[in-house]
């Protein structure tokens, strides 16, 4: 290629990095852009985000209880079997006061919880 042919392709590259070309984009409604019908089409929950996370915090907190009194359960299983033996007797106490206290300590994150939620959403919705 001679130096004309040269000049001449990069100055049609060139006018071809300016040229317009259409856009192939689909025409959209305004409304379709709201969040709620993009979680709808996507399959997602248009629930309000406070009350997934109030939601999440009950299983977790009904998890921990059953946990708890599964703890209280053995601990009466270990007593019923220890057959008059000290030791076991006293391990099945052990046990019965730790689900207990477990107990309470889920009662009471679980009471903080649902208040602080509750007036969460009620401090943040409209009257």
């Amino acid at each position: 290629m001679n130096k004309v042919q040269k000049l001449v392709s990069v100055m049609v590259m060139g006018m071809s990095l300016f040229s317009v070309v259409p856009a192939l984009a689909a025409n959209i409604d305004a409304g379709e852009l709201l969040p709620s019908a993009i979680a709808q089409t996507i399959g997602l929950s248009t629930a309000d985000v406070r009350v997934t996370i109030a939601k999440i915090i009950r299983v977790a907190m009904g998890l921990l209880g059953i946990i708890a009194v599964v703890i209280v359960l053995i601990g009466g299983f270990t007593w019923m079997t220890a057959g008059g033996n000290d030791e076991k007797v006293g391990e099945a106490k052990k046990w019965i006061f730790s689900g207990i206290i477990g107990l309470a300590i889920i009662l009471s994150a679980y009471a903080i919880a649902n208040f602080v939620i509750t007036n969460l959403v009620s401090a943040t919705t409209s009257p």
